[in-house]
């Protein structure tokens, strides 16, 4: 299954212009991220997104009927959150573990924004393991690559829309599994995809969709 979109600049841009963007270019990474993961959970239950941005994703989960909470370093990008009415919200940046949360509190968690700008995933898939339930769903897109191919990748200052360049990483299936498996993940299904750097359509960047599910946790003996 594949698909061309977008993926919306870094939130060095503001909330308006991130909007506008992903609308202007037909990112539809957060759609092909709840469609993978809503059949999974159930209405009620809580749902983090880590680094919710202006709430793109976290708004079909809402719609949905379940109770979102978001984390995001940008005090802009939480406060046009606020204005679409989400209050379950806390600035942190994502670096920083562990992340804000009581272990086994969340049914899903979901990232469609963050980890291209992640060289190693292993440490943050170990946090949202601890943060979801036992057989909680974990959704989130990535930089796509084979195994020859390089995985970092310097994206010029016009299409990173930040004024400076940006170096982007991409991780192969292997090395997803590899950071998945030791953090207790299983993966239930993916979608490779691509994404336009520029609304004219001749820059692109390979990206996947994953949902792997968290195994169960037995009790202590």
């Amino acid at each position: 299954m594949s698909r061309v979109n977008r993926h919306p600049p870094p939130h060095a841009v503001g909330p308006d212009a991130y909007d506008a963007e992903a609308e202007a270019t037909g990112w539809r990474g957060p759609e092909i991220a709840f469609d993978l993961m809503h059949p999974y959970l159930e209405p009620g239950q809580a749902v983090l997104e880590i680094g919710i941005g202006t709430g793109l994703a976290a708004m079909l989960f809402h719609k949905a009927g379940l109770v979102v909470h978001g984390l995001d370093l940008d005090p802009t990008m939480l406060t046009a959150c606020r204005r679409k009415g989400f209050t379950h919200l806390i600035r942190h940046d994502l670096r920083h573990l562990p992340y804000p949360y009581p272990a086994r509190s969340m049914h899903g968690v979901v990232c469609v924004g963050v980890f291209q700008f992640f060289r190693r995933l292993g440490p943050v898939f170990r946090e949202v393991g601890r943060i979801l339930r036992p057989d909680g769903s974990f959704v989130f897109v990535v930089g796509d690559r084979t195994s020859y191919e390089a995985t970092s990748w310097v994206v010029e200052a016009e299409l990173a829309h930040v004024g400076r360049p940006v170096t982007m990483f991409r991780h192969s299936g292997r090395q997803i599994t590899g950071w998945l498996t030791p953090a207790g993940f299983v993966v239930l299904n993916q979608v490779a995809f691509t994404v336009y750097m520029d609304r004219a359509h001749t820059r692109t960047f390979p990206v996947r969709a994953y949902l792997a599910r968290r195994l169960g946790i037995p009790d202590p003996a």
